[in-house]
C-alpha cells in the first residue's frame, strides 16, 4: 500500500484552537484512560490538562522545545488547584478549556476545565514557573510574556 503526504505529521501546530482568549483541545476518553469502574481516572485529567496546556502555548507562539534545548530552561508546575466534579466515561466526546489569567515575571497562572458539553467535569487553577536547568526560577522571555499578556488583556488569539 502506497503512502502519500497525508500520512506525514502536518507541518503546523494542529493542537486545539483559540476561540477568543480560550484555547479548547477536544479529546475522547480511551479505554486506557478508564479504571475500572469505568470512569476516567482522576490522574488523567492531569494528563489531558498538560496536553492542552502544551498545545496552547505552541498556538500562542512558546516555543518550549528550543528554549530547553537552548539551554534556557522549561515550564514547571508549581501550584495545581483541582476540583473534579462528575466523571467522565469511555468514549466521551470532550473539550480542555484553557485560559491564561495572569503573568508575572517567572510564571503564568491557567485556568482550565473538562468540559462534555456544558457540564464541567473537572476544573483546575494552575501555576506554570519557568525554571534554570538547575531548577531555579527564571524570567520568562520579553516575548513569551508580551504574548500572555496579549490573551489576558485583549483576547488575543494567535500571534
Amino acid at each position: 500500500m502506497e503512502t502519500g503526504r497525508a500520512d506525514q505529521p502536518a507541518d503546523q501546530p494542529t493542537g486545539g484552537r483559540f476561540v477568543g482568549a480560550e484555547h479548547r483541545l477536544p479529546i475522547r476518553v480511551y479505554f486506557e484512560d478508564t479504571d475500572l469502574s469505568g470512569i476516567v481516572y482522576h490522574a488523567n485529567y492531569l494528563r489531558f490538562m498538560e496536553r492542552a496546556r502544551s498545545d496552547m502555548l505552541r498556538l500562542a507562539g512558546v516555543d518550549q522545545r528550543t528554549a530547553h534545548e537552548a539551554g534556557e530552561g522549561a515550564y514547571a508546575v508549581a501550584s495545581l488547584a483541582i476540583r473534579y466534579r462528575a466523571p467522565a466515561k469511555l468514549d466521551d466526546a470532550l473539550v480542555v478549556i484553557t485560559r491564561v489569567t495572569e503573568v508575572r515575571a517567572a510564571s503564568v497562572s491557567i485556568h482550565q476545565r473538562v468540559m462534555r458539553g456544558a457540564l464541567v467535569l473537572a476544573d483546575a487553577d494552575v501555576v506554570a514557573a519557568l525554571v534554570s536547568p538547575s531548577g531555579r526560577p527564571r524570567r520568562q522571555p520579553r516575548d513569551w510574556i508580551d504574548r500572555f499578556a496579549a490573551l489576558v488583556e485583549n483576547g488575543v488569539t494567535r500571534p
